[in-house]
């Protein structure tokens, strides 16, 4: 059973990381230029739909980078049907699209969209992600239309959809695609194979999880991702399992306690709880405010007439 949120809230540790992000968030200055972030929404969702969700988030977020914000919602391209959004009802269905019931009829169409769907093979933990290379393309023309972005954000299978975008994007992973494919490996995705954006500088994963077990999306997690990446957990989120949510954060470089924020809630995003709030924005200013320091001082290191 996972902590109960009291326990949670005295923990110092958990003090430690609410204290480290309102710092960030109220002292460390935000950054100079306008903003970019790609927004990716959950199993059963659409992009008008997580933006109509995420419309306090956003309005924070302006306010807390006067510079300029823009929050881009794509839609996925995988329409779902009522069998398959009826996990929301307790109907057997998971989080990241796998479907335990069907009658064989025909279903009606819905507002519901998904980047995959989980189709198990066999008994055990085999499993594939039936439409991946379909939702990881239109997640590319996204990156190629409308960016670059500085990060990514997403919610529940769209976390763990935005974990495998910014590890796509990092300099030498389609070499641990082409290793991991002569054992049966995804191959690296065809719509990544041309340099679509430089990599992503963060990524925040609400209610995120792992594509874990038996299957062959380990190179998304072999090596290591090195992006920094946040990542929410719901003390009460009864969809997605808190392992599987600590795979995805072991499957990160950067795992220190303050990366794992817990809210006391369910499974959704807390968009307008102040700690998690505060610990989104400290978290992006600390990410870019150390981008811009770095470049700052390349700047004056250039410009300096030096003897050598």
């Amino acid at each position: 059973m996972p902590p109960t949120f009291t326990t949670l809230l005295h923990h110092p540790t958990h003090i430690f990381t609410r204290l480290h992000w309102l710092t960030m968030a109220t002292a460390a200055p935000p950054p100079t230029r306008p903003l970019k972030i790609l927004m990716l929404h959950g199993y059963t969702q659409s992009g008008p739909l997580f933006q109509a969700k995420t419309g306090a988030l956003r309005k924070t977020l302006q306010k807390a980078f006067p510079a300029g914000i823009s929050l881009v919602y794509p839609t996925a391209p995988i329409r779902l049907t009522p069998a398959d959004e009826s996990f929301l009802a307790g109907a057997g269905t998971s989080a990241d699209g796998s479907k335990h019931n069907g009658d064989g009829e025909e279903e009606q169409e819905i507002d519901a969209w998904a980047w995959w769907r989980r189709k198990s093979e066999g008994e055990g933990e085999t499993y594939t992600y039936e439409g991946i290379e379909v939702g990881l393309g239109k997640i590319a023309e996204t990156l190629k239309s409308e960016g670059p972005f500085d990060g990514v954000v997403g919610f529940s299978q769209g976390a763990a959809c935005a974990a495998m975008i910014a590890s796509l994007l990092e300099p030498g992973r389609r070499a641990s695609f082409e290793a991991e494919q002569r054992d049966g490996g995804m191959q690296y995705p065809e719509a990544f194979e041309a340099d679509i954006q430089p990599p992503l500088k963060f990524a925040v994963c609400y209610s995120g999880f792992a594509a874990v077990g038996k299957n062959p999306y380990r190179a998304f997690y072999e090596p290591k991702i090195a992006t920094p990446v946040l990542h929410f957990l719901g003390t009460q989120d009864v969809v997605v399992e808190e392992a599987r949510s600590l795979a995805l954060v072991a499957a990160c470089t950067q795992r220190d306690d303050k990366y794992v924020v817990y809210h006391p809630g369910g499974h959704f995003l807390p968009s307008t709880q102040k700690a998690s709030v505060n610990a989104l924005i400290g978290f992006m200013k600390e990410v870019l405010h150390g981008e811009e320091g770095g470049k700052k001082e390349e700047e004056s290191v250039e410009d300096m007439d030096v003897p050598f």
